[in-house]
């Protein structure tokens, strides 16, 4: 969809072999990139055209979103460049249920290659329902990340007869180990968050959070990985409360120095919510890491993350923007070492079981055999 804004690349990414296309992602800047495979695609097949119009128009009708008219170009794009030109395609799949999925689906009416989607979170709850609907209707299969998304998604599809998946997110297992020393710790505790900086994030709660514990004169360090949006409003908050001398703010890391703060901390805490407009994760990633390297984990009881985290037995979960219980869950897991022991081994063995991208993997390629 367009080429990447980070500065560096993950090592995994790097073993990427497959050339790859990023799309023109202007309406403006690149409008003739875009307008002149178009004209020659509607030149080519336009009944086919016609019909990926009106329905780009009937969906603009819904949203008033031009971006619906882009979504159209761009497939037009990729059609008439890459699929119709002696390409050996016969499946597309849409990576987000947002705008990749836009383009997919006009895409696929253009090429009458069939397509399928792949659902994880803020692009399905603030998606508009019908524009939502309408993708499902159109795919061959959906698969989704978590079991509460697929109950979300068959609701919106309705009487839709549309096969919707669960695949959990898997991590690579070799690449996480626990030498079973975190069972205790010791102050200054060292507290941990991975997350990008939005509102979703429930960075407040955190933060408020941790200023009860040093009420309480509880010693410890709080770092926090990632950067968004919110950046400025959340440094300006940890000032605010006094938590300049417990709290560091890294920004985004590489994969590999994110793994190394997963083995040299106490805690990870998550505080996630659902945001004003309906975003909310999924099972956030960092949650199943921070399980598999033994890192006892605290999060809250939105969406699917009680699939991962789950109260008492694989980590603690607390109610959304509850800085008290928070603090309660946090002093309670740093001081209870059969606690501990307990929730890291259950963890451990949760993510081996439900979370090995191995086994995952196997399964989303039987559903692409056996619908693609």
């Amino acid at each position: 969809m367009r080429k990447p804004r980070e500065n560096f690349c993950h090592d995994s990414v790097k073993q990427i072999q497959a050339p790859v296309h990023y799309l023109p992602t202007h309406l403006l800047r690149n409008f003739f990139r875009l307008f002149l495979p178009n004209f020659f695609l509607a030149c080519k097949i336009p009944r086919l055209y016609g019909k990926a119009f009106v329905i780009a128009c009937r969906r603009f009708a819904r949203t008033k979103k031009i971006a619906t008219f882009k979504h159209l170009l761009q497939a037009g794009y990729m059609t008439n460049n890459h699929l119709l030109q002696g390409s050996r395609v016969d499946h597309l799949h849409g990576h987000f249920a947002h705008s990749p999925t836009s383009v997919t689906m006009f895409a696929s009416l253009l090429s009458n290659i069939p397509f399928s989607f792949t659902a994880h979170a803020k692009d399905i709850y603030t998606s508009n329902e019908e524009q939502l609907r309408e993708k499902i209707d159109k795919a061959r299969f959906v698969v989704t990340c978590t079991k509460y998304n697929a109950l979300y998604l068959k609701k919106v599809a309705g009487r839709g007869t549309t096969p919707i998946h669960c695949i959990y997110h898997g991590i690579d297992t070799s690449l996480f180990s626990s030498d079973g020393s975190r069972c205790n710790c010791t102050p200054p505790f060292k507290l941990l968050t991975v997350a990008r900086i939005t509102e979703k994030k429930g960075l407040p709660t955190l933060y408020k959070a941790l200023a009860r514990l040093k009420a309480q004169e509880i010693t410890f360090t709080h770092t926090l990985i990632g950067d968004g949006d919110d950046r400025e409003q959340i440094l300006a908050l940890i000032k605010e409360l006094d938590l300049e001398d417990h709290c560091t703010w890294l920004g985004a890391l590489t994969h590999a120095e994110v793994l190394q703060h997963f083995r040299d901390s106490d805690i990870f805490i998550l505080g996630c919510k659902i945001a004003k407009n309906g975003d909310r994760d999924g099972i956030p990633n960092v949650l199943v890491e921070s399980l598999a390297t033994g890192l006892p984990a605290i999060s809250t009881e939105v969406s699917a993350i009680p699939e991962i985290i789950i109260n008492g037995k694989t980590g603690l979960t607390v109610p959304p923007e509850n800085s008290e219980s928070m603090a309660s869950a946090i002093i309670k897991l740093l001081g209870d070492s059969n606690l501990r022991k307990s929730v890291i081994s259950e963890g451990q063995i949760l993510v081996r079981e439900k979370f090995d991208n191995t086994i995952l993997t196997a399964k989303l390629a039987d559903i692409f055999s056996q619908n693609a």
